[in-house]
């Protein structure tokens, strides 16, 4: 009797240190430091670097042509929201022609986290109640006059 307790025990324990333990996560682009160092300014090209690290996670819309290759690992414990623990970005410029003209490592330290203040976002303009929006109308319907002025009728295509 006193074993079945102790082994009970023993499981209990072991299930509640496994569901304290916490999860590890990578997302976005998997590094391998030796084709990361290989990307050299004044050798390689878009074609080149595309066939050494791949397409990029993205790339720049506007200015000059960039690719960014970013990863992140994660960690999360039962009900938390995850934290970041690394993170890399590997920017990879280039010119005109399409040539290499730099390529920088930055990691942790640029992350910004946003705190959101509250659940609304401030806007500029008049501040609307619940009854302004409910009877702010009135009125206002039927005041507009469109193209065809009064001719029109009252069916959904003038007739």
């Amino acid at each position: 009797m006193a074993m079945t307790v102790r082994i009970g025990a023993a499981v209990a324990v072991a299930v509640l240190v496994a569901g304290c333990s916490s999860l590890k996560d990578h997302r976005g682009y998997i590094v391998d430091e030796a084709l990361t160092q290989s990307v050299q300014p004044g050798v390689d090209n878009q074609t080149s670097v595309a066939g050494t690290l791949g397409q990029p996670t993205f790339a720049s819309q506007f200015g000059p042509t960039t690719w960014y290759y970013i990863s992140s690992t994660t960690t999360q414990k039962p009900f938390t929201t995850p934290k970041i623990r690394q993170h890399s970005v590997l920017t990879v410029k280039f010119d005109q022609a399409g040539n290499v003209t730099s390529a920088t490592r930055s990691g942790i330290e640029k992350i910004e986290y946003l705190h959101p203040d509250g659940d609304s976002t401030p806007t500029l303009g008049k501040e609307r109640g619940f009854f302004e929006d409910l009877f702010g109308n009135i009125g206002q319907v039927g005041s507009f006059s469109g193209a065809g002025g009064a001719d029109q009728g009252s069916g959904p295509n003038g007739s």
